[in-house]
């Protein structure tokens, strides 16, 4: 089993994120737009995820679609992690002996949490409430953004995303790209 600093600042050998914390979905990603998936600002720092997962297990023993599940509805649906998110999670509890997974039949696999697990839970509890109810607080933030707005958002974030895959801006370029975007963020500030 591997130690808590692995759970919270490193990775096992060949799995999960790298040290700086970049890797595949295994933060929480707060989508700005509404629906399943998408990017934005992180709901959780490094490492969420993985309270959450073990939070919810520790909870009522879970397989990967329910905890996908539970984490949309807390999310009032407007967010939900994809398989790709979950299931590195999911493996790494399992490599650091905080969940045991049970085969089903159907390849369905139970998660369950050890004690290794409750313990770390309970060294942690401030963290991992604290990730739980930001969870919570995400959910009811998003659904609060006005759609209007959240097309308007997506309408920009999109359009800076063609011009800069264009090439490269001259300085006269960068100039007016930046003054729009000043402008635009002027104007909001007023409202």
């Amino acid at each position: 089993m591997r130690d808590a600093h692995h759970f919270k600042h490193g990775r096992p050998h060949g799995r999960g994120p790298d040290a700086h914390g970049h890797g595949r979905g295994l933060g929480l990603e707060l989508p700005l737009e509404s629906g399943r998936g998408g990017r934005g600002g992180r709901v959780f720092g490094h490492g969420g995820l993985r309270f959450v997962l073990l939070q919810l297990i520790a909870d009522k023993p879970s397989h990967g679609y329910e905890l996908i599940k539970q984490i949309e509805d807390r999310m009032l649906g407007r967010y939900s992690p994809s398989p790709g998110v979950i299931y590195p999670a999911l493996t790494w509890l399992e490599d650091l002996g905080h969940t045991s997974v049970t085969a089903e039949s159907g390849g369905r696999k139970l998660y369950t949490v050890t004690d290794a697990g409750r313990e770390y839970l309970q060294a942690n509890r401030e963290a991992a409430d604290a990730m739980m109810a930001r969870m919570g607080d995400a959910g009811h933030s998003l659904a609060t953004r006005p759609p209007q707005v959240v097309r308007a958002l997506e309408n920009l974030k999109l359009a800076v995303r063609m011009r800069l895959s264009r090439g490269q801006l001259t300085e006269e370029q960068a100039n007016a790209f930046a003054a729009v975007l000043d402008t635009a963020a002027q104007n909001l500030e007023r409202l």
